[in-house]
């Protein structure tokens, strides 16, 4: 493939854009005086400052101006700077400002049908459910090398805790908080942990064990008063002891066993988050996330900040000021493990915030699908100046995807061995349906880059053949990747892109250039797209500098006629855009269709967020088309990058929607907007996306004084308890800290069912049933039909299908031969037939508890 090429007046842009990166930052941010000591004292003063600011963002009236908002209208600035009822970005049904005001693409009959079907849906029959053990059972004599993980147990006379650094691999942690470790040829106790600690155990017989460091030196016995030195291995027996003291970790505070299902093929329940960025420590360079989501030495080795933080005190920080809307220089504290007295918290997007302590308190109290996004941008890489990894989009998946498989390996270590842990990553829907009914999670591994594949867009020509495209999806899926974007920040070889707004649009403009050789190609869009259907607004544009003066050339104008001389060659000459609305005029490629059909035939889920509405449109089209020459299809929606338009298509197609999570109280009202776009012939449930560690802010505290406040402790799915998060010395309380890491999501899910007053249930019911519709989802894409009862036309006779619901046969079996069912209680799927004056016909199919059909019934 074609490198992207690098003349000198690019490099001039990317010096120009850093430059305005931190100007922008600068007059963004406010002045001030000299930056406080106290730097808690600062967080604390601009954390009220944010809750003031949210309060602004709901309806009300300041004093003195009673009534002025209601005879205005419902969006009018009432003088003093805002609108008081326009919700911010992150809390509108589309991430698009300017679609966020779009009229609903359906009629009110529509939306009373869609949401009377939802309702009646959650009345069926729930699953049942049962508490699943966190781990096997610890016994006297660890049975393999790999239970002892977490436990505490007696070797040669010392009680310590076997805390593992990865698959049989240890430190020794004794009750005095030192670690076991040799020196030279003897051993001593450590105060911190290092290789010289880290002992890898290997099984010589039954409860008989060797310890070895990777440099060859092994534990032996030996007559000085500690008994223990190095040389050649010797066997130790080792019991189970009391007495230790626990290894420093982050808490989940949650108690209670998983639930799980009473059959691995049931019907599942959980919360779906498809948009999470588990491994962007590895992103841009791998200098900007400060910590990784583990460490083999655990939290106090992970959740350390950046060195160019810890730079005077906090100061050093710049991007974090910039990205924090503070003046570069602000600071903060820059000390994590154990106080946390700055970060995490909902805005603070340069540091690590889905530790995998926090992700499992989040699966512990019900996230049950986590799909974790592998992505890069190159520009801003190679304009960031500190850097460890290659910026090419290829590498940086490969790597992230290498490192979601060791974060699999380290959570099995904890948990007792090879498939243990909870952290399951899936490649299909069956497999993960087998995952969720065991109580674990599902993690599906997405990719989100601007240059996919390699398929970048230079002078408006690809730089990647069909052939060189097609390799590359094959490498990607081989990996694992299960569900795809076709762009995040700019054009490429498939697609149009969305943009950005304001003087971030400006900035990712510059940026697209430096990737394409083309400014973004926006132009007012057609009169006969519906209000809101459009892209982002770019600036500058005549709209915003107002009519031309006499005599100067009308830019359209010498565009059209450049474009009539010369043809068009894919490239926008300047950025000086008409008036809004504005529509990228680069739609869906020709090679951008073909990858869509290779998507299919690899079964892999397609969503289309980020993508201009002219490519997205078109994307939507090829998919109904294809569906409706018998092709399955998979697509859905994971963070609200998609215009209102797009949403009740996707959901025809039997497509799934998560909404971008946002604040808990902007997230009820997009459901509630949802709800009147679902399609009758698809299974309901919701999602939310995350967008954690993808620069995406995340919720806000309602308060301590909010009405309904979240009160501790509740409870979660399947009946676990959830307390406070405590993380080190901090504590962390959903009504005063918001969604500061991925933990807090637990906490988010309960305020959003508080936040929905008389509608929480109904709320906690479509949350619950998302992993459930996400699944259909996918298993519609690997070719099963949906259910017969909601699709009339797909029923059988009563006898052709008692014929092939032939016994013994398995579940996917059945499945491919019926089609999906509309129940899967236990061991009964429930179908619907016909059969002569009868147009449905409940059947049920008895299953073993393998899953072979043992039995067909009438109901």
């Amino acid at each position: 493939m074609t490198p992207t090429p690098r003349p000198v007046q690019r490099t001039v842009i990317s010096v120009l854009a850093a430059a305005g990166l931190v100007g922008a930052g600068m007059l963004g941010a406010a002045p001030g005086g000299a930056p406080s000591a106290d730097l808690p004292s600062t967080y604390d003063a601009q954390a009220r400052e944010r809750a003031e600011a949210a309060a602004e963002r709901t309806p009300h009236e300041h004093p003195g101006t009673v009534g002025v908002v209601d005879a205005l209208g419902p969006a009018t600035d009432v003088g003093h700077g805002h609108v008081h009822n326009d919700p911010t970005t992150k809390n509108a049904v589309s991430r698009s400002g300017e679609a966020a005001a779009a009229p609903d693409p359906t009629t009110a009959r529509q939306r009373s049908a869609s949401r009377g079907r939802v309702a009646a849906q959650r009345t069926q029959r729930e699953p049942r459910l049962r508490g699943v053990p966190l781990r096997t059972p610890r016994r006297t004599v660890p049975e393999s090398r790999y239970a002892m993980a977490g436990g505490c147990y007696r070797l040669a006379g010392h009680e310590l805790t076997f805390q593992a650094t990865g698959l049989g691999t240890y430190l020794l942690y004794a009750p005095d908080r030192t670690f076991l470790a040799a020196s030279g040829a003897g051993t001593t106790w450590a105060a911190a942990p290092s290789p010289d600690a880290d002992w890898t155990v290997r099984e010589v017989g039954l409860g008989r064990f060797t310890f070895t460091l990777a440099d060859g030196r092994a534990l032996r016995r030996t007559t000085s008063p500690r008994g223990l030195a190095t040389g050649a291995a010797q066997p130790f027996s080792l019991r189970r002891a009391g007495g230790c003291t626990a290894f420093p970790e982050v808490g989940t505070d949650v108690s209670g066993r998983p639930f799980g299902g009473v059959t691995s093929f049931q019907e599942v329940r959980g919360w779906v988050d498809p948009h999470v960025h588990g491994q962007t420590h590895e992103f841009l360079g791998g200098r900007v996330i400060c910590s990784p989501p583990f460490h083999k030495y655990g939290a106090p080795a992970a959740l350390v900040d950046c060195p160019d933080h810890q730079v005077a005190d906090g100061r050093g920080a710049l991007l974090e000021d910039v990205l924090a809307d503070r003046a570069p220089g602000t600071g903060h504290d820059p000390v994590g493990w154990p106080t946390f007295s700055y970060w995490p918290n909902p805005h603070s997007l340069t540091h690590q915030q889905v530790y995998y302590k926090w992700l499992e308190r989040s699966w512990r109290a019900g996230l049950r699908i986590h799909t974790s996004l592998l992505t890069e941008n190159h520009i801003l890489c190679t304009i960031y100046p500190l850097k460890k990894n290659s910026c090419d989009d290829r590498d940086a998946v490969r790597l992230q995807a290498r490192d979601m498989r060791a974060m699999q390996d380290y959570i099995d270590a904890q948990y007792g061995g090879p498939g243990r842990g909870w952290y399951r990553i899936v490649t299909d829907p069956f497999q993960a349906r087998r995952v969720i009914n065991q109580g674990k999670l599902a993690v599906v591994m997405g990719m989100e880059t601007s240059v996919p594949l390699g398929c970048n867009v230079q002078l408006g020509r690809p730089t990647c053949t069909e052939e060189q495209m097609l390799t590359e999806l094959d490498e990607m899926r081989r990996m694992g990747v299960s569900q795809m974007e076709l762009t995040n920040k700019f054009d490429n070889a498939f697609t149009g892109v969305a943009g950005d707004a304001g003087s971030t649009g400006t900035l990712t403009n510059s940026a697209n250039f430096l990737s394409t050789g083309s400014f973004l190609r926006m132009q007012t869009c057609p009169s006969t797209y519906a209000p809101g259907t459009e892209d982002r607004l770019q600036s500058p544009n005549l709209g915003e500098l107002g009519d031309p003066p006499q005599g100067a050339p009308d830019q359209d104008a010498i565009f059209g006629a450049i474009w009539k001389l010369f043809g068009d060659v894919g490239v926008q000459p300047a950025p000086l855009y008409p008036a809004g609305p504005h529509c990228n005029q680069l739609g869906l490629s020709p090679l951008g269709e073909k990858l869509l059909s290779a998507m299919i035939d690899r079964r892999i889920l397609f969503d289309p967020d980020h993508m201009s509405v002219a490519g997205r449109n078109a994307a939507l089209d090829y998919l109904e088309q294809q569906q409706a020459a018998g092709r399955p299809v998979g697509v859905l929606s994971s963070h609200s990058w998609s215009t209102p338009d797009a949403y009740p298509r996707i959901y025809r197609l039997g497509g799934f929607v998560a909404p971008y999570a946002g604040d808990s109280t902007g997230f009820v009202e997009k459901w509630r907007q949802h709800l009147g776009w679902t399609d009758r012939r698809f299974y309901f449930g919701f999602g939310f996306g995350s967008d954690m560690n993808g620069f995406g802010a995340q919720g806000d505290p309602r308060g301590a004084d909010a009405a309904d406040p979240v009160t501790y402790p509740f409870t979660g799915l399947g009946g676990v308890t959830i307390a406070r998060q405590r993380s080190g010395e901090r504590v962390f309380d959903i009504n005063t800290d918001g969604v500061a890491h991925y933990g807090m999501y637990a906490d988010w899910v309960e305020d959003a069912e508080h936040v929905a007053g008389a509608d929480g249930p109904a709320l906690a019911a479509d949350l619950s049933r998302g992993a459930e519709a996400y699944l259909q989802t996918w298993e519609r894409a690997w070719g099963l039909a949906p259910d017969s009862c909601r699709n009339p036309g797909l029923r059988m006779s009563v006898r052709a299908f008692t014929r092939a619901a032939a016994p013994h046969l398995g579940t996917r079996a059945l499945m491919r031969r019926l089609g999906q069912p509309w129940q899967r209680l236990g061991r009964e799927f429930t179908y619907c037939a016909r059969e002569p004056g009868r147009k449905r016909v409940l059947m049920t199919v008895e299953l073993s508890r393998s899953g072979k059909v043992t039995a067909v019934r009438r109901r």
